[in-house]
Order: structure tokens, then sequence, then C-alpha cells
């Protein structure tokens, strides 16, 4: 297994694990469970941990991406860019889901509005978790890109 191989392995975490705990937060506030609310922040521990090794294997994958034809160094930029945003995002989210299970365990009056950050720095990692994931599509997926275009036009090659 290669670098590029363990990256595709492992980059798929950061995005995805946010979104369950986003999941699991909306249904935690709306039904006032405490437990569901701290698993959420959990969940978001989770996906800040596997941010570590999507953001490690990141460069290894770009030093093979690059001698590959029609990779460009204007892809790997920009999802390489995003891929820090989000990282960012996510580090944050952990952080900040530490905070609140801290709070909710320790009955704090402001761990409400702890879970009412944290939804909004998921909600944020759910865009930027969309581009990223966009973007590192586009490396290798020509047909995602959006100066995609089929050979002869894309359409059928006879007349009706």
């Amino acid at each position: 297994m290669n670098d590029a191989h363990l990256h595709l392995v492992v980059n798929h975490f950061p995005i995805i694990v946010p979104f369950l705990g986003i999941l699991i937060l909306l249904v935690g506030l709306i039904i006032k469970s405490e437990p569901v609310i701290k698993t959420a922040f959990g969940v978001f521990v989770l996906g800040a941990l596997m941010t570590f090794p999507a953001m490690y294997t990141g460069e290894g994958a770009e030093e093979i991406a690059e001698k590959l034809p029609a990779v460009t160094d204007a892809l790997i930029e920009a999802h390489e860019e995003k891929a820090e945003t989000l990282a960012i995002i996510n580090y944050l989210l952990g952080f900040v889901s530490l905070i609140g299970f801290w709070a909710f365990q320790k009955q704090k009056s402001f761990a409400n509005y702890i879970a009412i950050v944290v939804l909004a720095l998921g909600l944020a990692g759910l865009y930027f978790g969309k581009m990223t994931g966009t973007s590192g599509g586009e490396i290798r997926h020509t047909e995602i890109r959006s100066d995609f275009s089929l050979p002869n036009g894309g359409g059928d090659d006879h007349d009706d």
C-alpha cells in the first residue's frame, strides 16, 4: 500500500464522522437528551482525531499524484487549501466538543450554548467537507471537474 492508497483509505473519515456527529447532536437537542448530546461530542472528537492521519498522508499522496497525467498543481493546491481549512474546523470542533462534554458533565449553565456552537461549527465543517471531498475527487475523477466535456460534443455520433 503506497501513500496515495493510504490517503484514500483515511480521507473520508474527517468528512463522514462529523456529518454523523451533526445528526446525533440534532437528535440530542430535539429530544433534549444529555447522553445523546455527549455522544455527539464524542463523535466530533473522533472526527478530529481522524483528521490527523488524513492530513499526514496527504503529502505522500501529493508526491504520487503530481506525477500522474491530467493532474495539475492547481488541482492539488486547491484541494490542499480546502483540506487545511477543514482540518482547522475539525480540530476546533473536537476541542469545543471536549469543553461541551465537560460542561454537561459538570452541569454548567452554559452547556447548551456550547452545543449550539458545536452545531454551528459542524455545519461549517459540512460545507468545507463537501468542498474538500469534491476538490480531492477532481484530482483523479475528471468527470466531476467543471471543465469536463465529452469528446465529440458529448452526444451521439449519428443524426436522428
